[in-house]
């Protein structure tokens, strides 16, 4: 059911590697996998957060480039590229995106047209996920907080993605507890559903943006006040609620071992659909982070 639930999500991708070797190109030292053999090879890997793609033809390795002119627009050099590389195919580079998957359906299609025993292999999708267990505070900054007061939380996370083809991508689940305390006497549970964009992807760090797009509340609020006859009145207010706040947060993780992270996250920086109620948002956690 995981896989099917990501799989209706995004598109399903073949994808096939080998172990890494590493090659001198241009005085570099480069690092690479190769993802297709054949009469010409493709090669990549993700150097310093970006990604990389080279072609391997008589032992001659080229770059596959992508640069911006003084125009701000892209020049797709790496179309010129694949067309002398190719040369004497009927092959159209026009659709050729510089993306591992479209790289690799092109140079498939060429390898399998000069080889009639060429077999092209694929591997599904690899769909994994993650468990966070996390603590932290919050100041619920869109709920009415007049004194800005600070509550503890504490919460588990299911973060779900695609390994080899989408990694930068993910969605997750979480449930979370906001207890109150005796300065601010709210509490809540809440269910949550978002996605998670990693703009650094590295091996030992990720750098991602958060956005909870849909939330159910389960919440308590004590309201404590003097009436017209000078009685302490103590009123409990239990509300369940459904948003859709498109709320934005960041986060980190730093790989501690081959399984788990160390993780921090700072939510609820703002939401497209909620107000703050004038209070910037503390909502810090720190947790753990592993494999299933």
């Amino acid at each position: 059911m995981k896989k099917l639930f990501f799989l209706l999500l995004f598109t399903l991708f073949s994808f096939s590697a080998s172990a890494q070797k590493v090659y001198t190109i241009n005085g570099e030292s480069l690092e690479l996998k190769t993802e297709v053999s054949g009469t010409i090879d493709l090669l990549w890997n993700i150097i310093d957060h970006e990604y990389r793609y080279f072609i391997r033809k008589n032992d001659k390795i080229t770059e596959l480039v992508n640069t911006k002119g003084n125009n701000k627009k892209f020049q797709e050099q790496y179309k010129a590229t694949l067309n002398n590389l190719t040369k004497g195919s009927d092959l159209d580079t026009e659709n050729v995106k510089l993306t591992l998957y479209s790289l690799k359906n092109f140079i498939n299609t060429y390898n399998a047209s000069l080889d009639s025993n060429y077999v092209i292999t694929s591997k599904e999708a690899t769909i994994k996920s993650r468990l966070l267990v996390f603590g932290g505070v919050t100041n619920s900054p869109y709920i009415n907080n007049p004194s800005n007061i600070i509550n503890p939380q504490f919460g588990a996370e299911i973060e779900i993605f695609e390994e080899n083809i989408l990694p930068r991508h993910a969605l997750f689940f979480e449930i979370k507890q906001v207890l109150d305390n005796d300065e601010f006497n709210y509490s809540t549970t809440q269910l949550a559903l978002g996605y998670r964009f990693r703009f650094i992807n590295a091996e030992k760090f990720n750098l991602y943006t958060n956005v909870v797009f849909a939330t159910y509340n389960f919440s308590k609020n004590t309201f404590t006040f003097i009436n017209e006859t000078d009685q302490i009145i103590t009123k409990k207010i239990t509300n369940n609620s459904f948003d859709v706040p498109f709320s934005i947060g960041i986060g980190a993780d730093f790989k501690i071992t081959s399984n788990s992270f160390i993780t921090i996250n700072y939510n609820e920086l703002f939401a497209l659909f909620l107000d703050n109620q004038d209070n910037f948002s503390t909502n810090i956690a720190l947790g753990y982070k592993f494999n299933l």
